[in-house]
């Protein structure tokens, strides 16, 4: 998901917070289980399997394995290490990429 995705997540969660009826649980609920790329602040990227999200926004993922660009003059050389499950704070998440079908990324744009 690129930025206009991830601001949509983030309007989820601020409706969920205010309406657990929403039908924006529904369509969260179609990402469980899939396979998501989170990158945050620092540089860092982490892949796993998208488990849940809080009402505050935060993430977590199973089976994640974090990746960290070791050398930016070599183009894909990252060092990786397996974390099992882990949770990713709103406030340090800088994209969200799903692996999903093009009708369910679109279906992703009308979360707002």
């Amino acid at each position: 998901m690129e930025e206009s995705q991830v601001a949509a997540i983030d309007e989820f969660h601020t409706q969920l917070s205010t309406n657990n009826s929403s039908p924006l649980v529904g369509k969260l609920k179609k990402l469980l289980y899939k396979c998501m790329l989170i990158g945050v602040n620092d540089g860092r990227y982490f892949l796993g399997v998208f488990h849940c999200i809080d009402k505050q926004g935060n993430i977590i993922l199973q089976e994640a394995v974090e990746y960290r660009i070791t050398s930016r003059s070599v183009p894909g050389l990252a060092d990786q290490r397996c974390l099992g499950l882990i949770l990713i704070p709103a406030a340090c998440r800088s994209s969200c990429h799903v692996d999903c079908s093009i009708e369910e990324k679109m279906s992703l744009l009308s979360l707002s």
